[in-house]
């Protein structure tokens, strides 16, 4: 099975599997026939019963031993060189899900799926999920794509503000207009140790798009925020994540002006 995709693999074993469970119900089935025999006294349908369930019985522990040997498709390795991922994403094409790779994660907008080969299972959004039949996957992501996200647009805002201030403030001078790199503000929100691991540069990204989309703009002290499209994007610490429609969509740079006094 070694060189056929996960989500082909599976198809086969569940065909073995239901293979396997029609000889198991049939021997059941005729067990079944035995004990109302016996609850009655037919001994003849008894012994004639046993015989066919005995019979039956064998191959059905037969074929269960077959298909407990059956499963030969190396996951560890489809997860750990790639293939899972590639696979996904195939997949993902096919049934019109936009979904990209992007620093070892999938972004299928609104989710972040991280796949994790140690385990042979992804995270979606901090979510553990070890459901990963690939066709399984892209239909919880389909799912995912037409619901409204969950998101707090105007507590993401006031974290960005004082995040852009801590920066800014670093850097000396006036906080009033001044674009920073995005990636700064990043570094300040994680600073607490293994903040960045819970909370991922792709999360961050992400959250940018959907403050974006939500319009709200306006701290509560009347700051408004913009990303401007600046020379950052042509250099280093770029932001990537994906739009509803599918499309890379990157971000650098930060800034917040002050409102009328």
């Amino acid at each position: 099975m070694e060189s056929v995709g996960l989500e082909e693999a599976l198809s086969q074993f569940e065909r073995e599997a239901a293979g396997a469970l029609k000889t198991v119900t049939a021997a059941a089935r005729e067990l079944k026939k035995v004990q109302a025999a016996a609850a009655v006294g037919d001994l003849r349908a008894l012994r004639n019963g046993s015989d066919a369930s005995a019979r039956l019985t064998e191959q059905a522990a037969a074929a269960v031993r077959d298909l407990k040997g059956a499963w030969r498709f190396d996951e560890a390795a489809h997860f750990a060189r790639g293939g899972f991922t590639k696979e996904v994403l195939a997949l993902a094409g096919e049934e019109g899900v936009k979904a990209f790779e992007s620093d070892e994660r999938i972004l299928s907008y609104p989710a972040i799926v991280q796949v994790v080969p140690a385990e042979t299972s992804v995270m979606i959004d901090k979510k553990r999920e070890r459901r990963v039949r690939p066709s399984v996957l892209v239909q919880m992501l389909k799912a995912l794509q037409q619901r409204p996200p969950r998101f707090k647009a105007e507590g993401f805002l006031e974290s960005l503000s004082s995040a852009y201030d801590l920066v800014v403030g670093g850097g000396g001078g006036s906080r009033t207009g001044r674009t920073v790199k995005l990636v700064d503000v990043y570094a300040v929100l994680t600073l607490m140790p293994g903040a960045a691991r819970d909370y991922s540069k792709q999360e961050f990204a992400r959250d940018l798009y959907l403050l974006d989309q939500s319009g709200i703009v306006t701290t509560r002290g009347g700051r408004t925020l913009s990303l401007p499209a600046s020379a950052l994007t042509r250099g280093s610490g770029q932001l990537r994540t994906v739009t509803r429609s599918g499309q890379a969509k990157v971000y650098a740079g930060i800034a917040f002006e002050e409102g009328p006094t």
